[in-house]
């Protein structure tokens, strides 16, 4: 039984990670991600970045690479959170469970 309450605590908290990432960390993961690519490309290219179809191309592929870190971060730390409060709702379960065996030995 705590097994089921940790394992639906860990879909929970996931699930709550993945709704804080949809309202809060999709515009945080496209600035960093494309702020972070200007950044490399100019520290690469030895000055200011002209706007090409390289350039362009590697900005896009910034913004979906911070979006997914932003996503990941969002969805790990939430089934963290909900594993942990598993953890905390099935103890006193666990600790009934304990004594009950106690006293019949």
């Amino acid at each position: 039984m705590k097994n089921e309450i940790v394992k639906a605590g860990m879909k929970i908290g996931a699930a709550i990670g993945g709704l804080v990432f949809v309202v809060f960390g999709i515009m945080p993961g496209f600035y960093f991600g494309s702020y972070g690519t200007l950044i490399l490309l100019q520290k690469l290219m030895g000055g200011t970045v002209e706007p090409t179809l390289f350039v362009r191309a590697a900005v896009v592929m910034g913004i979906v690479v911070g979006i997914a870190c932003a996503a990941a971060v969002s969805i790990v730390v939430g089934g963290l959170l909900g594993t942990a409060l598993g953890f905390v709702v099935s103890a006193p379960a666990a600790l009934r469970e304990k004594r009950a065996a106690a006293e019949k030995a």
